[in-house]
């Protein structure tokens, strides 16, 4: 399945359907089709990539929507990541918020327990996440600088 065939099948079933939230899965895996046909890869990459889309069967009409839509797409994400080496925007920002909330969230506890133990907790949280966030939204910024964020 070509790039531009997957982009036509997924502005269709996104007229088709009523329902939100596939409509909004459907939205994020519409705009990645159209960020990577609006970049200029080789020919062989092209292939490989609509080799995947291919085998991911769009075609088919599943029961659940959205889910299939959504595991597709984290698929599809995975494999460019592993791949290509291109992220969806916001990838280190969340990865690194996760990070930060679970590192803060130690940090209150072993060392900000001089305080009362729940401020200790939301402070080393607060902390944590700042300094995640930051640290995320910095990654990001590199990324997109290089030219590989979808």
């Amino acid at each position: 399945m070509t790039l531009q065939a997957a982009t036509i099948l997924i502005e269709r079933l996104q007229t088709e359907t009523n329902k939100k939230s596939e409509i909004r899965a459907y939205e994020g895996f519409h705009e990645i089709l159209i960020s990577l046909k609006n970049r200029e890869l080789a020919k062989a990459e092209i292939e490989s990539i609509e080799a995947k889309l291919e085998s991911f069967n769009l075609d088919s009409k599943p029961v659940n929507t959205r889910k299939f839509i959504k595991k597709i797409q984290k698929e599809f994400l995975r494999y460019l990541r592993e791949t290509y080496s291109l992220l969806s925007k916001g990838y280190y920002t969340m990865l690194c918020g996760g990070l930060g909330l679970s590192f803060g969230l130690l940090f209150g506890i072993v060392f900000l327990s001089s305080f009362e133990r729940s401020l200790g907790i939301a402070l080393g949280l607060s902390i944590g996440m700042v300094i995640g966030l930051l640290i995320g939204k910095s990654l990001d910024a590199k990324v997109k600088s290089e030219g590989r964020m979808l």
